[in-house]
């Protein structure tokens, strides 16, 4: 695992990968890599970047459980999920089908079901979350066709019950999965999932540019190519007329091409993890993050998330519920203070409604928790003199 670590390196008190996480040493070499043979051959080039982009897709394949057929990559999460929520328009037969999602998932989960909804796609019945198999069974009828779900939610760390979710809608219904901040930090069960977007520029620290779109052969003949652009169809180059027949598998669904070093770096990204073992990231993350919390709590902040769970206001307590994400706040500190203190010590996080989002990564030093703990206790003596 060390040796991966290696591989990883950031910035120390870089606490931020639910926001974006600095790539990898692999994915630097490779970007400069595709950068210089893009300049030095041109056209010659995208024979390497094609073959690339058939090693990357047989990658992912091995970490989320499908055919390589099964994978596409577009430009980001969104991307994939507005190929995803147009999937299910008027082209796919079913005008009258609703799609279950929660009003708190971070907006980009959001908004390719209600744009799809305004196109007419499936109605969109916004729920409050997290979305449990509680909430979404007192909501499940006849209607509803899919439900949405962020894998682990960015504010809260809230990590969903994939696998629960998809016993309870069975296999005539779609499970849609936002696995931006799960895919190269948690233990993924993706299996569970239907159609799965997760783009590169966070735990697997591959990027921006280029997203796995996985779309299961399961549901294939359920979802209609409503985004699916000249890279999705067959021939489309010497064809008398259009449109063509889409291509079989999850291509069908993108727009263009992709961005070629993109995905090449984003291929690297995805060997890494599986390399390293997503179980043995996971763990690390945890311990890491368990620590910071624990440092954190000693400084007189309260803490939720880490490797125990979630607990209070969010309940699926236990370590079903844990994720790499957590939060911290200061009794009687300003948040905004708190936040700029911890910069001030060289602490990268992220302030959101009132708490101080933690978010580190395998490789991140755990001796980050005495500055931590260093700065709250700054705040908290001065909170307290006044």
């Amino acid at each position: 695992m060390r040796d991966y670590l290696a591989q990883f390196a950031e910035p120390f008190g870089y606490l931020d990968f639910a926001r974006f996480g600095p790539v990898s040493e692999v994915v630097r070499r490779v970007l400069v890599r595709e950068a210089d043979r893009l300049h030095r051959r041109g056209w010659a080039a995208l024979d390497r970047l094609d073959a690339e982009a058939v090693t990357a897709a047989a990658t992912a394949g091995e970490l989320l459980g499908c055919a390589p057929r099964e994978v596409a990559f577009v430009s980001s999460t969104s991307h994939g999920l507005f190929a995803a929520a147009h999937a299910f328009g008027r082209g796919s037969g079913d005008p009258d089908g609703a799609v279950l999602v929660a009003r708190t998932d971070f907006p980009g989960a959001l908004y390719p079901w209600l744009r799809a909804a305004e196109n007419g796609g499936l109605a969109v019945r916004q729920l409050d979350g997290p979305l449990t198999v509680d909430t979404v069974r007192a909501h499940l009828d006849d209607r509803v066709r899919a439900v949405a779900v962020c894998a682990v939610d960015a504010a809260t760390g809230f990590r969903a019950p994939l696998a629960g979710l998809k016993e309870l809608i069975g296999p005539d219904r779609v499970l849609v999965v936002d696995a931006v901040q799960a895919l190269g930090a948690v233990d993924l069960a993706a299996d569970a999932a239907d159609v799965l977007a997760a783009g590169g520029q966070k735990w697997l620290r591959a990027g921006w540019g280029a997203a796995v779109l996985m779309v299961r052969d399961r549901v294939a003949e359920r979802l209609a190519p409503g985004l699916g652009g000249w890279s999705g169809v067959l021939d489309p180059i010497e064809a008398p007329a259009h449109p063509c027949p889409p291509r079989p598998g999850a291509v069908a669904h993108t727009l263009t091409n992709p961005d070629g070093p993109a995905v090449a770096a984003l291929g690297a990204a995805l060997a890494l993890v599986r390399d390293a073992g997503a179980d043995r990231i996971e763990a690390r993350i945890g311990e890491v993050l368990g620590g910071l919390l624990a440092a954190a709590r000693a400084a007189g902040a309260e803490t939720v998330g880490g490797p125990d769970g979630l607990r209070g206001p969010f309940g699926s307590d236990g370590p079903a519920a844990a994720s790499g994400i957590g939060r911290l706040r200061l009794p009687g500190a300003d948040p905004a203070a708190v936040h700029a203190a911890l910069t001030a010590a060289g602490l990268a996080t992220t302030l959101r409604g009132g708490w101080i989002r933690l978010s580190p990564h395998a490789s991140t030093d755990p001796e980050t928790a005495e500055p931590l703990a260093e700065a709250l206790g700054r705040v908290r003596r001065g909170v307290r003199a006044a």
